[in-house]
Parts: C-alpha cells; sequence; structure tokens
C-alpha cells in the first residue's frame, strides 16, 4: 500500500516549515504544520502555551493533534522539533506514513535562530533570550539527546549550505525511488 502520508522532522530552524509546503506542491499533496495546527487548537501561540502551560503540556496536545485523522490525505506534515521525543510518536508515524529527517549541524541551526524571538526552549527560565553562548549550548545539548530518534526517520537528508529549491528536487527523487511517489 502507497503510504500518502510525508512527516518532515528535525530540529528547529532546519528547514521543515520552509521545505515543507514547496515539496507539498510539488507532490500535489495538502501541506501542515503540526505547530500551527496546535496554536489552533488552544488558541494561543507556541510560545504562550510554553510559558502558560508549560512543556507536558504541550507535548501532550501535540500527541493528541498528530494522531487525529486528517480528511485532507495525502499531505505533508512539519512535525515539531521535539515531536519525536515520544515514542508513541514515533511508532504512529512509522505505522502511517514516511519521515524524512532534514539534519543540519548545530552551527548552522545556530545561524538559522540567532534572531528568532519566539523559540522558547531558546529562553532562560525567566523568559529572557540566551546568550550565543548558553543557546549554542542548548542547542547541541537537544540535538545530542533527539539525535537518535531523528535518525529513526526513513529517510535522513543533509541540510547544510544546500538551496530549498534543491533540497525539494532531492526530497522528490528519494520520494520516487524508495517508495514509488
Amino acid at each position: 500500500m502507497r503510504k500518502k502520508r510525508v512527516y518532515l522532522t528535525g530540529f528547529m530552524g532546519s528547514g521543515k516549515s520552509t521545505v515543507g509546503p514547496i515539496l507539498a506542491n510539488v507532490l500535489g499533496w495538502n501541506f501542515f504544520d503540526l505547530d500551527k495546527l496546535i496554536e489552533t487548537a488552544v488558541g494561543k501561540s507556541v510560545t504562550d502555551i510554553f510559558s502558560l502551560k508549560g512543556e507536558s503540556f504541550f507535548r501532550c496536545k501535540e500527541s493528541e493533534i498528530l494522531k487525529q485523522s486528517f480528511a485532507e490525505e495525502p499531505f505533508v506534515l512539519a512535525l515539531g522539533g521535539g515531536t519525536l521525543t515520544d515514542n508513541g510518536n514515533i511508532e504512529f508515524i512509522k505505522q502511517t506514513g514516511i519521515s524524512i529527517y532534514l539534519k543540519s549541524s548545530p552551527e548552522e541551526i545556530f545561524r538559522r535562530l540567532k534572531f528568532k524571538v519566539d523559540r522558547p526552549l531558546l529562553k532562560s527560565e525567566n523568559g529572557a533570550p540566551l546568550t550565543e553562548g548558553e543557546a549554542k549550548k542548548k542547542i547541541s545539548e537537544l540535538l545530542s539527546l533527539r539525535e537518535a530518534a531523528y535518525l529513526s526517520a526513513d529517510i535522513v537528508y543533509q541540510m547544510n549550505n544546500i538551496s530549498v529549491g534543491k533540497t525539494v528536487d532531492d526530497l522528490i527523487k528519494l520520494l520516487h525511488r524508495k517508495f514509488q511517489i
């Protein structure tokens, strides 16, 4: 049976929300961003959910929305950077679709995120932005913790210094070759 769901995973800033809509468009599929779906369901931004309700509330909501039935299949879904920290999410993704890890180095991730102010995991406990050194350390630590889960993806694609257009072209070729999509 041909799977009609592609899940993009990777660390925050790896390009999931940039590559996803273009990949979906080329495939002729729908595109969704899991963080945006959570924001719509809760009625608050991810930053506000983290600060008001906490990360565990967010992760529960994330799993719940991930596992909802999507009538708009086929689709590409950009997962949150921490979605794969839950083994139940990993199993669900493996059973229902094809996962692609957009892999980036900690240096590349920092370069992409250094001016973003809406990333709750890159803030101190009092909500202030982390210093450059603290942010780099936090990115490396979180990436190290999550790397094994990310590597469980069906396709691992190295993102450093590759244009969005080339990335989408490469992913289309990989999906055709490996999964006849």
